[in-house]
């Protein structure tokens, strides 16, 4: 797809969102149902069955996916798409690209160990590696609207108003 062809898709989508506000407020679910026999969540992607599990760092046997590696993974794919889509409205040619995301953890605040350890990551990097003969600024700028845009490095950048509830089945 080039700028001309994105513009185009994203012209309609923009115009009713001006004009329109509230239709550009959407909505985005997930679901997961617990496990009956282990320590698991079941967690519908709308492509496949995602089952969750602790990680081996607290008792989990790996044989899950570890929902820190899910969160890493939805930053690398919301990163890339965004690079991807700002690179081809800036014009910004890309022959290959790698994007990677790591964090740090200490697992002794997750599994009480210690009341001052953090509980969840308290570090994350986001790293691009581009094949580009894109000058410097291009890519300054690039990078700059791909953090300004990433919908999952935003929420992760500017925490997000949290609620939690639970109720009798």
């Amino acid at each position: 797809m080039d700028a001309t062809a994105l513009r185009a898709l994203q012209a309609p989508l923009k115009d009713q969102y001006r004009s329109t506000p509230d239709s550009a407020v959407i909505t985005l679910k997930a679901k997961g149902s617990l496990d009956d026999s282990s320590i698991a969540c079941k967690v519908e992607t709308g492509r496949a069955l995602a089952v969750a599990g602790l990680h081996p760092a607290t008792g989990g046997s790996g044989a899950e996916l570890c929902s820190g590696d899910m969160l890493l993974e939805a930053l690398v794919a919301c990163a890339g798409v965004t690079l991807k889509a700002v690179a081809t409205a800036l014009e910004i040619p890309l022959r290959a690209g790698t994007v990677s995301a790591e964090g740090d953890l200490d697992f002794r605040g997750t599994l009480g160990v210690d009341k001052e350890a953090p509980v969840g990551f308290r570090a994350i990097r986001l790293a691009f590696h581009l094949d580009t003969d894109a000058p410097q600024e291009k890519l300054d700028q690039l990078l700059k609207l791909t953090e300004r845009y990433c919908v999952v490095f935003q929420t992760l950048n500017h925490r997000p108003e949290l609620a939690v509830s639970a109720g009798k089945a």
